[in-house]
């Protein structure tokens, strides 16, 4: 009994353990009672739905706010690599700070997948995958989020803790992509079978079309007669996106490092804007075309936290306040839907087809 409550009590990636399954457990709890209750049956999700699940989604993570709080109200995390969490004067100002770091990768984090809507939407229609099983794909893309951003942090933060100068290489990556986001903003690229899938097809038996709400049936074979396993398209539609989700990744992960090494912060902020952004999925799709200007507001919000870690030394205490990289965060990004709204009103021309 004493070694399982000293396990519990031991510390991993800077926090303990105890409070790591606290947050997996609260995840899957989430998780349980959006598939096993809410949407047990297979239905199309409506508008109304949608933004009552975000909403709701939204607010557990405001509220978990208050657990980030409670969590830095207190000595610096045993094995904590964020200098500016180790170094705070004094324990409420560590919880103030860490709430703040917590909402700007929150609301970085949110703002960056939006465009990942339009990629799982492009997905969903090369696919035919009618609105009705469309949750079902989104549900279980979180679930491996879960697991990919887990081992993308984890690798994260051992390398800034061996070596924090990967930090100026996170830095100059970003500055780089936010660049060729300003100049590319306006480009739609189709979704086109890539090598993966053809890959899959040719390794797997995949059925010649969906078969309901399943990933995978057991039907016979074309050329022995034997009832074997077969994967169906839905199970191709979900691989393709897991890999959106890891594309996207490579960039919000390092953004979210350069606004706080913690990776606590890093990967419940994380977690808690994936799982709002898909449950708003099916509002987003509907009206992307509204968010066209928001791409420059993007590329100039990762150009800024690339040049944080350059900025610092124009600051007292050699780092960029996290209040003031807050601040500069929201107001572009804000300005960013702003425009974008204004820009396209009474546009519904360009809206995303992705209804079967």
């Amino acid at each position: 009994m004493d070694a399982f409550i000293a396990f519990f009590d031991s510390s991993w990636l800077g926090m303990p353990v105890w409070v790591w399954t606290g947050f997996i457990a609260l995840i899957l709890a989430i998780m349980v009672l959006d598939l096993g209750v809410l949407h047990r049956k297979a239905h199309e999700v409506s508008f109304k739905e949608s933004m009552a699940m975000s909403a709701l989604y939204v607010a557990i993570a405001l509220g978990f706010a208050g657990v980030v709080f409670w969590l830095y109200n207190g000595p610096a995390p045993q094995g904590s690599i964020d200098a500016a969490i180790i170094n705070a004067p004094n324990e409420l100002e560590r919880a103030w700070l860490a709430v703040e770091l917590y909402l700007t990768g929150y609301i970085v984090e949110y703002t960056l997948a939006m465009d990942n809507v339009f990629v799982i939407g492009l997905i969903f229609t090369y696919f035919a995958v009618p609105r009705i099983y469309q949750h079902r794909v989104l549900f279980w893309g979180i679930i491996g989020v879960i697991v990919l951003r887990a081992i993308m942090i984890g690798l994260g933060a051992a390398l800034i803790a061996n070596a924090a100068w990967i930090l100026y290489v996170f830095a100059v990556f970003l500055i780089g992509t936010g660049i060729k986001l300003l100049f590319t903003a306006g480009g739609e690229s189709p979704m086109t079978e890539n090598g993966l899938i053809r890959w899959l097809r040719n390794h797997m038996r995949v059925t010649d079309g969906l078969r309901g709400e399943h990933f995978f049936v057991r039907e016979p074979d074309p050329k022995t007669g034997q009832i074997v396993r077969h994967a169906t398209p839905l199970f191709l539609c979900l691989v393709m996106v897991e890999l959106a989700d890891v594309i996207f990744a490579i960039d919000s992960v390092p953004a979210i490092f350069l606004i706080t090494q913690d990776p606590f912060l890093v990967y419940t902020s994380n977690i808690f804007a994936i799982i709002g952004l898909r449950a708003l999925y099916f509002t987003l799709s509907a009206m992307v075309h509204r968010f066209h200007y928001l791409k420059y507001a993007l590329a100039l919000v990762l150009i800024f936290i690339g040049a944080k870690i350059f900025l610092g030394d124009l600051f007292p205490g050699g780092k960029v306040p996290a209040e003031f990289s807050l601040g500069v965060t929201f107001a572009l990004l804000a300005g960013g839907i702003a425009y974008s709204l204004w820009k396209t009103r009474g546009d519904r021309s360009g809206a995303l087809k992705i209804e079967q």
